[in-house]
C-alpha cells in the first residue's frame, strides 16, 4: 500500500515513470568496486502484479550447473553465451537522487533491491543456484614451475633496487629519441630509462624535472576543462625529494635508473605525508594513513619522486572516474571524454606524459580499463604477487596492485621495484624465485597459442571488434604463433558472482563506518552502489565463492589448450562527460557493462592479464586488446605484450593534453 501511495501521488510520477519505466534491471558492476544499478521496472500495473503475486516474486529457481568435467570448452560447444541485459537508460543529475532516496527508504527499497536482484538473474544464476564445487574464499594458486621461455631468475633475497638493475638488463638497447611534437607518426613517451640518460648525463636535474611537473599540473587544474589529474600533491615534498635525488645524481651515486622519476599513486594505497581518501571525503578521518604501503615503500627506496596522490572514482564503486567531490579526471586524448575507472587520475598522468608510471589498485578492471581508454599499458600481476600491505581494504580477496605505464619496459621496471613477498610472509605463498622476461632476447618465444572466445570477442563495438582482430591477426603473423578458439562458458554467472563478492567486501570492510556516517558525504552514485552491495547476504556470498572455484577449474582446462586468452580490453572506447553528471555522478548501466566484459577473471580468479594499446577509433580514441595469462606467468604476458607493442608503436598519436618534463627550456 505504501508503495501505491508513494509511486501514484507523488508529484514526480510523470517524470519518474518517463525514465524508471524502461529499468528493468540494475546496472552492474563498476570497478575495483564495480558499481552496479541503473534500474527497474515499477508501474502501476506491475506494482499491482508485485502485491497480488502474480510475478512470481518468490518463485526464482535456481540453474543446476553440470558438473566441469562434463562441460564442452571446444568452439563447437552447446554452452551458451548469455549477453548482459542493455535496455537501461543513464542517469545522472536529479534522477539519481531519487532513485537513491527509493533504494534508501527501508520498505520501498527493500522490495526494490529484492526485485533487482532478481531481475538481474542474482539470483537465478548464483543465489538459488545449485553448484557442487566448495567454496574458493581466496584465490591462492599452487606455484606450478611453467618452464617459462627467455626469462632471468632473481633470487626472493635481492633489494628492490637490485632489481630494478636486474630488469634493466633485460631491455632492449633503445635509440635515443626525441619527442617531437609536430609529427603524431614518430611519438612515443619519455621511458624511465629517458629519465635516468638524461640525468645522468646531466641533460637535466631531477630538480629541474619537478619543477615543470608542479608546473603542468597548475596548468592542467586552470584549463578550460580542468583534467583533475590529482587528489593531493605537495610542492615542497615533491621538491625536497628532487633535491635529494639531484645531489645523489651529482655526487654520481643514484640508488637505481627510478632515482628522480616521478611516480604517481592511488589514492587508494598509502603514502605519506598525504591522507589515503578512497575518493571521499571521509575515510581518512576514520582510517588516518600512518605510514607508506609496502610498495611505496619499495619505490622510495630505489630513489623514486613519489608526486601525491591521483584521482579515483569514489570508493572505486565505478568505471567513469566521475568524482563529484574531487572533479572528474578527463580523457588526455580528448578532455570532453572519461578518462575511465576507477584508477582514472594514475591512467591519464601517464597519458599525458607527467610520469613515466603510476601505481593503481584493480579489482573489477581498475587499472586495465582506464589504462585502455587513455593508450597506455595496464598491468595487474597475479594475486599476491605484490604485497597488499598499506593499501585500502575495500576488496581483499579481488583487488590487487597493479601498474600503469607508458611502455610495458616501464611497466617492468616498476614491476620489479614493487614485487616479492613480505618477510613475515609464509615462504610458500609466492615462487621461490622471481622470473623477469628477457625483452632483449634475440629469440622469440616460440608456439604460442592464444584461446579466443570469438562471441565474447566480438562483443563489442565494431570498431574494436576489427582493430582487435587486426591486431591478434598480425602478431601471429609475425611470429607465427596460433589462435585456438574456445568456449569460456557462465561469464555471466562468473561476472555477478564477482559483482557479489565485491560488493560484500566493501561494505564488509567500511561497516563500522558507514554505520556512523553522515550519508551526505557521500556521492549519489556512491550511495546507490553501497545500497545495493548492503543487500548480499552470507548465503549468496558462500554460492559467490563455489562459483569462483568452479571457474578456476574450467579456466585450468582452458589453458590447458592454450598459453594466454585474448580479447579486448573494453566493449568500447572512451565515452563522453555530460554536465549533469559532475555533481552527482551517474549510473550508466550500457556503457559500464561493455566496459567491464572482459575484466573479470582477472580479478575473481587471481589471474594476471595486461592491456597493451592496438589502435584508435574514428575520433582518435585509444583501443586497447588485453592478454590474461596462467597463474604467475607474468614474464609471458610481458614477452606477448612487448611483442604486441613493438609491431603499433610506431602508429601511437600523442594526446591532446600533453607535457614534456625532459624539454630543457
Amino acid at each position: 500500500m505504501i508503495v501505491f501511495i508513494l509511486y501514484n501521488q507523488c508529484y514526480l510520477h510523470k517524470l519518474i515513470i518517463k525514465y524508471i519505466y524502461w529499468l528493468n534491471t540494475v546496472v552492474f558492476l563498476f570497478n575495483p568496486l564495480p558499481c552496479c544499478i541503473l534500474a527497474l521496472t515499477i508501474t502501476t500495473h506491475h506494482s499491482r502484479k508485485f502485491f497480488s503475486g502474480k510475478m512470481g516474486l518468490f518463485k526464482a529457481a535456481g540453474v543446476v550447473y553440470k558438473p566441469v568435467e562434463e562441460i564442452d570448452l571446444g568452439p563447437d560447444s552447446n554452452e551458451f553465451y548469455l549477453k548482459a541485459n542493455v535496455k537501461a537508460p543513464r542517469m545522472a543529475g536529479f534522477l539519481v537522487k531519487i532513485f537513491a532516496w527509493f533504494l534508501e527508504s527501508r520498505i520501498i527499497g527493500t522490495l526494490l533491491l529484492y526485485i533487482l536482484k532478481r531481475n538481474n538473474l542474482i539470483h537465478k544464476l548464483v543465489s538459488n543456484a545449485t553448484l557442487e564445487e566448495a567454496p574458493m574464499f581466496v584465490p591462492l594458486h599452487p606455484f606450478v614451475d611453467l618452464n617459462e621461455q627467455e626469462v632471468e631468475q632473481i633470487g626472493s633475497d635481492a633489494s628492490p633496487a637490485e632489481r630494478v638493475q636486474r630488469a634493466m638488463n633485460c631491455l632492449p638497447l633503445t635509440l635515443e629519441k626525441s619527442v617531437d611534437d609536430s609529427n603524431s607518426s614518430s611519438f612515443r613517451r619519455w621511458t624511465i630509462a629517458d629519465y635516468s640518460r638524461a640525468y645522468s648525463s646531466g641533460e637535466i636535474t631531477p630538480r629541474k624535472v619537478a619543477e615543470q611537473f608542479i608546473n603542468a599540473v597548475h596548468e592542467s587544474s586552470r584549463a578550460a576543462l580542468p583534467m583533475s589529474f590529482f587528489i593531493n600533491y605537495d610542492a615542497e615534498d615533491i621538491l625536497k625529494q628532487a633535491t635529494e635525488s639531484t645531489l645523489r645524481y651529482e655526487r654520481g651515486d643514484p640508488i637505481s635508473a627510478l632515482d628522480g622519476v616521478p611516480i604517481a599513486i592511488k589514492d587508494e594505497i598509502d603514502c605519506s605525508p598525504y591522507p589515503t581518501t578512497g575518493g571521499t571525503k571521509w575515510l581518512h578521518k576514520v582510517r588516518p594513513c600512518t605510514g607508506d604501503a609496502c610498495c611505496v615503500m619499495r619505490l622510495r627506496s630505489c630513489g623514486a619522486i613519489i608526486v601525491g596522490k591521483t584521482n579515483m572514482h569514489e570508493l572505486g564503486a565505478g568505471t567513469s572516474g566521475i568524482n563529484p567531490h574531487y572533479g572528474t579526471t578527463r580523457n588526455p586524448y580528448h578532455p570532453n571524454k572519461i578518462a575511465g575507472g576507477s584508477s582514472s587520475g594514475s591512467a591519464a598522468v601517464v597519458s599525458a606524459g607527467l610520469c613515466p608510471a603510476a601505481l593503481g589498485v584493480d579489482g573489477g578492471g581498475s587499472v586495465r580499463m582506464p589504462a585502455s581508454l587513455c593508450g597506455v599499458i595496464g598491468f595487474k600481476p597475479t594475486f599476491g604477487r605484490i604485497p597488499h600491505t598499506g593499501v585500502l581494504p575495500l576488496n581483499w580477496t579481488v583487488g590487487m596492485v597493479g601498474i600503469l605505464a607508458g611502455t610495458l619496459e616501464d611497466a617492468l621496471i616498476v614491476y620489479a621495484a614493487i614485487s616479492g613477498q613480505l618477510p613475515s610472509h609464509e615462504p610458500t605463498i609466492l615462487p621461490p624465485k622471481l622470473l623477469f622476461p628477457l625483452l632483449n632476447s634475440t629469440n622469440p618465444m616460440s608456439e604460442i597459442k592464444f584461446a579466443r572466445y570469438g562471441e565474447w570477442f566480438n562483443d563489442c563495438s565494431d570498431e574494436i571488434r576489427i582493430c582487435c582482430s587486426n591486431a591478434l591477426h598480425l602478431l601471429c603473423e609475425h611470429y607465427k604463433w596460433k589462435t585456438v578458439e574456445v568456449t569460456i562458458p557462465e561469464i555471466e554467472s562468473m561476472r555477478l558472482a564477482h559483482y557479489l563478492t565485491i560488493g560484500s567486501e566493501c561494505t564488509t570492510s567500511l561497516s563500522s563506518a558507514l554505520e556512523k556516517l553522515d550519508f551526505a558525504e557521500l556521492g549519489w552514485d556512491a550511495r546507490v552502489a553501497l545500497r545495493v552491495y548492503g543487500a548480499f547476504n552470507s548465503k549468496e556470498y558462500i554460492k559467490a565463492q563455489k562459483m569462483r572455484n568452479r571457474q578456476m577449474q574450467i579456466h585450468k582446462n582452458i589453458f590447458a589448450k592454450a598459453d594466454v586468452i585474448v580479447a579486448p580490453t573494453t566493449g568500447v572506447t572512451a565515452y563522453s562527460i555530460f554536465d549533469d553528471a559532475l555533481k552527482t555522478g551517474e549510473l550508466d548501466y550500457i556503457n559500464g557493462a561493455a566496459l567491464v566484459r572482459y575484466q573479470i577473471s582477472g580479478n575473481f580468479l587471481g589471474l594476471p592479464a595486461v592491456t597493451v594499446p592496438v589502435g584508435y577509433d574514428k575520433e582518435g580514441l585509444p583501443i586497447g586488446l588485453q592478454f590474461i595469462g596462467k597463474p604467475w606467468s607474468e614474464p609471458t604476458l610481458m614477452h606477448i605484450a612487448f611483442a604486441m607493442q613493438a609491431l603499433c608503436i610506431s602508429h601511437y598519436r600523442k594526446p591532446k593534453v600533453f607535457y614534456n618534463l625532459l624539454h630543457k627550456n
